[in-house]
């Protein structure tokens, strides 16, 4: 597969960049700054010299010429070396690090905090549609999902199918996550029934058969992994009673399918229906964070039923989004829109569904899913 270009860009600065295993982190880092000097963490022998004496990287820094971006990959292997890196910022102002990571939870604990203002903090998500362009199929980003590495791979399928397994054992074995890697095995498939939905932890914990505060530390895990995110109800000017739990999403549909168990009792629409959901919100998160997180990311829901799937509300945008795996528009399905319109006129309304025609009924514009994802980038506000 040809290399394509990402809308992530390079901010000049120094930076921690994270995201998932396999959303093109190194990649884009080889392509984007073809002389800076690349630590690799990954290799064992790199991570035996650096883990041996930390400060050698002060030594290997200044043993080059004409380098001022350092690059070192997987820093969450090595958290010690941050009080080398940030020894070295203060000493030379010239040297700018970028420092990529697959998990945030090591670093949490070892005191990222201390370049906090030094470096910022960016993210890598899976691929956007607009990114693969005329590659872009939808029925293989409901099924493989989007991550780089699996779309890019000569069996999508088999690696999709490992890409769980590689983080339960690279990840959560390796660096002692949790105590019971069955239990964290069943809740995996366990909470993949709440993707899309809102979020019971205790009705989760009771089907693991765990206590609460373990799933609770267990979803802790995903999110510090990068592999899943919560999204939180909108209840700014609230005129109505609203749901208090948020919406739970893997953080790409070809892994929510990976995990999600299936059989004869399971509709494929209804497991679909919920490919397609979290397709679109890893697509607004990733064109939010392109955009520097100008806004954020919301859901809506009444305690008399009416919701709304995302509410994207910002300095340029404030839109409500809801999103529907069928081929026709049914009057019925505007009415968690037109509720929120009730409430907030002057947000916009969409309904993305399968079909092929765009639509506007009764001021929501229906538009079919995959035009919307196509279009969708971070160089312009939500506007059809």
């Amino acid at each position: 597969m040809e290399i394509k270009t990402r809308f992530f860009q390079d901010i000049k600065q120094s930076f921690f960049l994270f995201g998932p295993r396999g959303t093109g982190k190194s990649t884009w880092l080889k392509q984007n700054l073809k002389n800076a000097l690349i630590i690799d963490l990954l290799a064992p022998d790199v991570f035996r010299l650096y883990s041996a004496r930390p400060e050698r990287l002060g030594d290997v820094i200044r043993a080059q010429k004409a380098v001022d971006t350092i690059v070192i990959d997987e820093i969450q292997k090595l958290p010690q070396l941050l009080d080398v890196v940030h020894q070295l910022m203060e000493q030379h102002a010239g040297w700018r690090f970028i420092l990529t990571g697959s998990s945030a939870r090591k670093l949490k604990r070892s005191g990222v905090d201390l370049l906090a203002g030094r470096a910022v903090v960016k993210n890598m998500h899976p691929f956007m549609a607009a990114e693969l362009g005329d590659m872009f199929s939808m029925e293989e980003a409901l099924t493989i999902g989007m991550v780089p590495l699996v779309v890019a791979a000569k069996s999508p399928e088999e690696t999709i199918n490992a890409y769980v397994s590689l983080y339960l054992r690279e990840e959560v074995q390796i660096e002692g996550l949790v105590r019971n890697i069955g239990a964290f095995s069943r809740f995996l498939e366990s909470v993949s029934f709440s993707h899309g939905a809102v979020l019971n932890i205790a009705d989760v914990a009771r089907d693991c058969q765990v206590e609460r505060k373990t799933v609770e530390g267990y979803i802790s895990i995903l999110e510090d992994l990068l592999l899943a995110f919560r999204v939180p109800v909108f209840s700014k000017r609230a005129k109505r009673r609203l749901s208090s739990h948020p919406k739970f999403y893997y953080f790409d549909a070809g892994v929510f399918r990976s995990v999600r168990p299936s059989g004869p009792l399971d509709a494929p629409q209804e497991i679909e229906g919920a490919a397609l959901e979290g397709l679109v919100a890893e697509h607004l998160r990733a064109w939010n964070s392109y955009r520097g997180n100008q806004c954020k990311l919301y859901f809506w829901r009444t305690k008399s039923g009416n919701e709304v799937d995302f509410v994207v509300y910002g300095r340029d945008s404030f839109c409500a989004i809801e999103v529907k795996n069928t081929s026709r528009v049914h009057p019925k399905m505007l009415k968690g829109l037109l509720a929120f319109k009730e409430d907030y006129p002057e947000s916009e309304a969409f309904l993305l569904y399968r079909g092929k025609e765009r639509i506007k009924i009764k001021n929501v514009l229906c538009l079919p899913c995959e035009d919307f994802l196509t279009n969708l980038t971070p160089k312009e506000p939500i506007q059809f």
